[in-house]
């Protein structure tokens, strides 16, 4: 069992589900789950240390703790008093904090259960990818505040929905819908509030059945690839695959189909 979910945060409420799954609450419901710097410093310490986790989960669930937000961004509440140099060390760890969650080799799944704005909208889109509420709403607002974007929303955004839409809804500092969300391609399903965590946890039971070398390799091909020229990237998916040709979990694989039945699968 990994020795990241048996640590206390104290703004996220971590939990090791069945199957291997992860599951992680951001946990600031009087505060809309606003992002402060300690929860930035626990997503930090929690994805920085599932990168080198050899007991880390198969696959990790991310959602709000309560049904009215999953994030509502930066803490202007915290902010109101800082100076610009404390601004700036505060920025420091929100960068540090995403790039641990881009850098995480285990497939993320955001259950968007609310609003998820700013901050909170930059989180959904590090994750591999979006399941939402149907009542959540999502905006990078920055520009309205005298700000910018800055945990990864021009990049991540414009990746998922295209440069001219992110372009309109980060200078507008319009929010949208999950409807719209899933539409542009932001979100994968919009599913009624009851059901949202069940249909994530049902995807990542499947994606924690599968063999987690081949999953965290095919994973880190998209990842990487997406950037890299059609040749380069195919090369770089060559590199991945030949890794797990003299895996247990590739013998196995092709064992189980033989002999017709389940893999079990070690992720060795």
């Amino acid at each position: 069992m990994s020795k990241l979910f048996r640590e206390s945060f104290e703004t996220l409420d971590v939990e090791l589900l069945d199957a291997g799954i992860g599951l992680v609450r951001l946990n600031r419901p009087k505060s809309a789950n606003a992002l402060n710097t300690r929860m930035s410093l626990d997503l930090m310490t929690l994805f920085e240390g599932l990168q080198i986790d050899r007991e880390a989960p198969r696959c990790l669930i991310v959602t709000g703790a309560g049904e009215g937000a999953f994030c509502a961004g930066g803490d202007l509440v915290e902010r109101r008093t800082m100076s610009d140099e404390e601004w700036q060390a505060q920025h420091v760890i929100f960068e540090r904090m995403l790039r641990a969650l881009l850098g995480c080799p285990v497939p993320m799944i955001a259950a968007v259960n609310g609003a998820a704005f700013g901050g909170g909208c930059e989180i959904a889109a590090a994750c591999d990818f979006v399941y939402a509420a149907r009542t959540a709403r999502f905006a990078l607002t920055e520009v309205t505040l005298g700000i910018m974007p800055g945990a990864g929303g021009t990049q991540t955004l414009a990746r998922a929905i295209g440069t001219r839409r992110a372009m309109e809804l980060i200078l507008t500092g319009q929010a949208f819908s999950a409807e719209e969300a899933e539409r542009w391609g932001f979100v994968n399903e919009v599913l009624e509030q009851e059901v949202l965590l069940d249909a994530a946890l049902a995807t990542a039971r499947r994606i924690a059945g599968n063999a987690p070398i081949a999953v965290r390799q095919a994973k880190q091909a998209i990842r990487r690839g997406i950037d890299m020229s059609l040749a380069d990237g195919i090369a770089f998916e060559i590199e991945a695959y030949n890794r797990m040709v003299p895996t247990e979990d590739r013998r196995e694989g092709v064992s189980a189909f033989n002999e017709k039945r389940k893999p079990r699968f070690t992720g060795r």
